[in-house]
């Protein structure tokens, strides 16, 4: 009997766990259905014994939906056969309607993901008015969230190199659930706390996605899928954040936007089936039957003759930081460097723009509409990336993008000092920093995803994916500081890193379109073998 690759090794489990976490969440809805007469306002309201029984059920779910997903001890122990698995096939095979569906399901992963930390920004504002705090004491909740996602990262990588891909985005997007109780809580403190383990689980979404996606996607059509994924993703969350921002918080409040994690993450859950587990981490775990069952759902025929030489999924399994220190050291840091800044970028500047917009006298409505334009105008500046990314070099076209988002930036400063900011000098310096920082995440991870091998791919993506939301803390502490009180001095400031970063990409990166990754893997183990060449 062998592990099937898109079931559940405890379905029944797997789905009352899920029920249990989603009647958590409808629990609290009541309440805040009670509170329409008062505007949606929940503050300084008793949680019921219907909501606390909630809260409890919430766990209790995911424990039991984690015990669903862990595979059967007498399964592994089969760790079925001896012989190499040819990768070479399945990267020179055509797309077809399973890589199609693979990809729309990570993508809608991704919008989801991309979303919810999207939400603070316009959430901030509301939460000022009801819960009657400051700005700076609002920005906390960005510190605590971005913390939340920056370990979420982290250890959710971890957990897709040790239980697998599928496991940990099914995990996770559970998780994602519980915390749309956000929308309900009655005290600030009460979604500082929620909104920590709302970031821990939306924070290993992204590296998990294209961890996954980086290893099923044939090698001709890798590069220009993840970037596609990441950009289109990116700039569809944000949109989507302030599509419903402008459409919905007027008629429910900004609760309302928290409250999205239901329905969006129960989507995620409903497209499981078309998410199997990676064939290469099967393969790199010893279970090379189970590797072959998903190769050959692909329609992929490991017996197909080829005249090149066949190489099977291989890397010296040495610990994480010991690799990094020997072959990934100079490309790691200009990553983590650009995620850094990038994470101040758009959690800290862009976080404060609606806030920033309305002290200029915009009302929220107005804000809320003009970032969504700018938003719809960035969207079809991915294609470009895409292009690039696909014909002219994946480390260039990167470092490009990072030095355009420092133009960008700087739009702000030289607008403030030629005396013609308006809402059009706005819009148009907030949609080349939409296309420019868009440009940047939907490369900065799919880079990372691509470059490591594969017993830490999900860890060394999470680290890079982590970086962008440790900037992000960052950028909220400047915000609680009132560094980004000032738009276009904040701006400035942080243009100048993003250069030096540009430069050490630039250095120390390599072209990795249509190459397999284990090719890829290889030339930095050489180039840190003979760094003179």
């Amino acid at each position: 009997m062998q592990i099937k690759t898109y079931s559940f090794h405890h379905p029944s489990a797997f789905w009352v766990g899920c029920l249990l976490i989603t009647l958590g969440v409808l629990s609290h809805i009541p309440m805040f259905v009670h509170a329409s007469h008062m505007g949606y306002r929940m503050v300084g309201m008793p949680m019921d014994m219907t909501m606390l029984v909630g809260m409890a059920l919430i766990p209790v779910g995911l424990l039991l939906s984690c015990y669903g997903l862990m595979p059967r001890l007498n399964l592994l122990r089969q760790n079925n056969g001896t012989d190499a698995i040819h990768f070479h096939v399945a990267d020179h095979s055509p797309l077809n309607w399973q890589h199609i569906t693979l990809v729309f399901a990570l993508l809608v992963t991704v919008i989801v993901d991309v979303m919810k930390p999207a939400t603070l920004g316009f959430v901030m504002p509301g939460m000022v008015d009801e819960y009657k705090i400051t700005t700076e004491t609002a920005g906390t909740l960005a510190l605590v969230a971005l913390t939340g996602t920056a370990l979420g990262s982290i250890l959710w990588g971890s957990m897709a190199d040790k239980l697998g891909r599928r496991a940990a985005i099914l995990l996770s997007a559970l998780m994602f659930i519980g915390t749309s109780i956000c929308g309900a809580m009655p005290s600030f403190e009460w979604n500082l706390a929620m909104c920590f383990l709302m970031g821990l689980s939306a924070g290993g979404l992204l590296p998990i996605t294209f961890t996954l996606m980086a290893e099923m996607i044939p090698a001709r059509h890798r590069g220009w899928l993840l970037v596609a994924l990441g950009g289109l993703g990116t700039a569809a969350g944000y949109l989507l954040a302030s599509g419903a921002a402008a459409i919905l918080e007027p008629l429910f409040s900004w609760r309302i936007l928290w409250m999205l994690g239901l329905p969006t993450g129960i989507a995620v859950i409903f497209l499981n089936r078309y998410i199997p587990e990676s064939p290469r981490f099967l393969a790199n775990a010893g279970l090379r039957n189970e590797a072959r069952t998903v190769l050959a759902q692909y329609n992929i025929k490991m017996d197909t003759p080829s005249a090149e030489p066949i190489a099977e999924q291989h890397t010296n399994n040495h610990g994480f930081f010991r690799t990094i220190k020997s072959s990934y050291f100079n490309i790691t840091m200009g990553l983590l460097g650009v995620g850094i800044v990038w994470g101040i970028v758009n959690f800290g500047f862009l976080l404060w723009l609606p806030t920033n917009l309305q002290e200029m006298g915009l009302s929220a409505e107005k804000t809320n509409a003009l970032l969504a334009q700018s938003g719809l105008i960035a969207l079809p500046g991915i294609l470009i990336v895409i292009w690039l990314y696909q014909h002219w070099s994946s480390v260039k076209t990167l470092v490009l993008f990072v030095v355009f988002t420092a133009v960008s930036l700087m739009l702000y400063w030289l607008f403030e000092v030629l005396g013609v900011v308006s809402n059009l000098s706005i819009m148009i310096a907030t949609a080349c920093l939409l296309v420019s920082s868009s440009g940047v995440i939907a490369m900065l991870i799919p880079y990372a995803a691509e470059i490591y091998p594969v017993h830490f791919r999900g860890s060394g993506t999470g680290i890079i994916a982590a970086s962008s939301k440790f900037g992000g803390i960052i950028g909220a502490i400047l915000g609680i500081f009132g560094t980004f009180t000032n738009m276009s001095l904040g701006a400035l400031i942080i243009a100048i890193p993003l250069l030096i970063f540009a430069f050490v990409l630039l250095k120390n990166g390599i072209d990795t379109r249509g190459r397999r990754l284990e090719d890829i893997h290889a030339e930095f183990v050489n180039k840190s073998i003979s760094p003179s060449k």
